[in-house]
């Protein structure tokens, strides 16, 4: 007798991209592997220079870190001193609480708005003299809602000059809003303010752990003592610049990923479900506090074998992947909309 095989599980929860390395970046990967015995670099100062490039920014406005969340521990390193605060907004991405206490900060978080807005009124009104970095995560983790230019100049106009705003555009590449915020341009006037962005998400390169911070040259230099030495390996270095160098193919990557966001958000909608617009590589079913309700998203997922990350009491993050993906999770969920739709 023969046993079928279960099927694959659909890994949806960490917002990985659906896509593989291109061809050109996986030689580069494995040119790079023939090297491994040696040293990478003791500071990655050409990758930056690269970057910068890349980013038309100047070279000593970029540091350079193992992800995002390693540039941002960097720069808590540099400006947290013991008994200081960070402020962000909840749900939110689950290292902010984490790397705050790593760097000897006390974690406050500050509700999201009912609709999924990060509420910015709140988090500055929530700044004291305790206060040292307050994170602003835009397009927002795990809701995907957007603050526009003009809602970011407004909040960082209201930011005192001795507190450090960390904008983590983990997600900037698929924002396709009219409004959004120039993070890089606003760095021009604010000292204070450090942009992170990150290879792993639309680039995928999420294995290989290369992001970095943009900010003003004096900002950013205090990030880049905070550097672990030889801590950019060759093999992510070579993949990164590599991708430096595949840009078109990267792009309609992306708009993949948009198109199908899109075309997952409308067909769940459409069942009536509680899913948010998004402008990110994830969409948000808002659950709410109703339990029962997400109880039943959660156990009708987990059936189909579909990873998603769920936040009891608030809602369930769905990583946008490739179409057949999409498809089971709406498979999944219609018992549910068509029950919604029936009340």
């Amino acid at each position: 007798m023969v046993t079928a095989l279960s099927p694959s599980p659909r890994l949806l929860g960490l917002n990985e991209s659906p896509y593989p390395p291109l061809p050109s970046v996986r030689k580069a990967i494995r040119d790079a592997a023939d090297r491994a015995h040696r040293y990478p670099p003791f500071h990655p100062d050409r990758l930056a220079r690269r970057i910068a490039a890349w980013c038309g920014a100047e070279p000593d406005a970029v540091a350079v870190g193992s992800g995002s969340v390693g540039v941002a521990l960097q720069l808590l390193q540099a400006v947290i001193r013991p008994g200081d605060r960070m402020l962000y907004a909840w749900p939110g991405f689950d290292a902010y609480p984490l790397l705050a206490r790593m760097a000897g900060a006390e974690p406050v978080p500050v509700p999201l708005l009912p609709d999924g807005r990060q509420d910015l009124t709140a988090l500055a009104g929530a700044v004291d003299q305790r206060t040292r970095v307050v994170v602003v995560c835009n397009p927002h983790n795990p809701t995907g809602s957007l603050v526009t230019g003009p809602e970011l100049a407004a909040f960082l106009a209201r930011v005192p000059e001795h507190v450090t705003v960390l904008l983590d555009e983990a997600y900037i590449e698929f924002v396709r809003h009219p409004t959004v915020p120039d993070g890089l341009r606003l760095t021009a006037d604010r000292p204070n303010l450090l942009v992170l962005r990150t290879f792993s998400k639309a680039y995928g390169l999420a294995a290989l752990r290369v992001g970095y911070g943009l900010g003003d040259p004096h900002l950013v230099e205090r990030v880049r003592d905070q550097q672990l030495p030889f801590g950019i390996n060759a093999v992510a270095a070579a993949a990164v610049e590599a991708t430096l160098e595949a840009g078109d193919e990267l792009v309609a990557r992306v708009d993949d990923v948009i198109v199908e966001r899109e075309r997952l958000y409308h067909r769940l909608a459409g069942l009536g479900l509680p899913v948010l617009p998004g402008q990110a590589n994830f969409l948000w079913l808002a659950t709410g506090p109703d339990r029962d309700t997400h109880h039943a998203a959660a156990a009708a997922l987990d059936t189909a074998r579909i990873h998603a990350r769920p936040w009891p009491g608030e809602g369930i993050r769905l990583t946008v992947g490739r179409p057949a993906d999409g498809d089971a999770v709406v498979s999944a969920l219609s018992p549910l909309g068509k029950g919604r739709r029936g009340q």
